[in-house]
């Protein structure tokens, strides 16, 4: 069931809690997306019947939650994030965030390193806004304020000057990553969004010990196959332990 978190100062944010066993899970979506993904209702539907607690929700200007799409940017998107962390749940979070949303959860981990049991990225996107742009087109960004490009997954992907503009701030790659816990990437190598030799660049950039990187031959960008739901599902319960 749907909840609404009412943030004095934004958009009410729509929501779904599951109460269960920590450590809680807190599914981040992608660019655009929202809580009622294959794999986010997968994960759920795993977290209802082993009795885990779990926390999905939609970023401003996404699925349900309040506010204007193209007013969201990375850094008020993973506010989001913290807000819904902070004042949902407690104790122990394990933290899977797929494409831009991996962004936004290293981000989270990294605010907040004493609740982060574990981190699993999908198509993990960090840095998107430098390297998944051409010269060109962040200079229509920045002269023109807007650009839209076609989208395999319905109408055209509206990326904002503000929200490249945050996404340049909130780079990570061109540093060591200060998150210390157990981290699984899984990427498809199909992947025509985010190539999958990002993932081995990222895990390098982390400073946690115990990571390790997943790669799925003929997988694509969601990785929302049934084989693919079971590979999520079983490395998240593998880090539940």
């Amino acid at each position: 069931m749907t909840a609404f978190f009412d943030r004095p100062r934004g958009a009410k944010l729509a929501y779904s809690l599951r109460s269960g066993s920590t450590p809680t899970i807190v599914f981040l979506p992608g660019y655009a997306s929202d809580m009622q993904g294959a794999k986010a209702l997968a994960l759920d539907a795993w977290a209802a019947e082993h009795g885990q607690a779990m926390l999905r929700f939609d970023y401003a200007g996404c699925g349900e939650s309040e506010g204007r799409f193209e007013d969201g940017t990375l850094t008020s998107w993973r506010d989001d994030a913290l807000a819904l962390v902070d004042g949902l749940t407690q104790g122990p979070i394990l933290l899977v965030g797929s494409s831009m949303g991996g962004w936004i959860g290293l981000l989270v981990a990294e605010a907040r390193p004493e609740r982060v049991a574990a981190f699993v990225g999908i198509a993990a996107a960090p840095d998107f806004t430098d390297w998944g742009f051409t010269q060109d087109e962040k200079m229509a960004l920045l002269s023109k304020g807007r650009l839209e490009r076609p989208s395999d997954y319905g109408a055209p992907l509206v990326t904002t000057r503000a929200l490249w503009q945050s996404g340049e701030a909130l780079r990570m790659l061109h540093r060591e990553i200060a998150v210390d816990c157990p981290v699984r990437l899984l990427h498809g190598q199909r992947d025509s969004d985010v190539p999958w030799h990002h993932s081995p660049h990222l895990a390098g950039k982390l400073r946690s010990a115990d990571v390790q990187t997943i790669l799925v031959k003929d997988g694509d960008h969601r990785l929302s196959r049934p084989q693919d739901l079971d590979l999520l599902i079983a490395t998240v319960a593998s880090l539940i332990g």
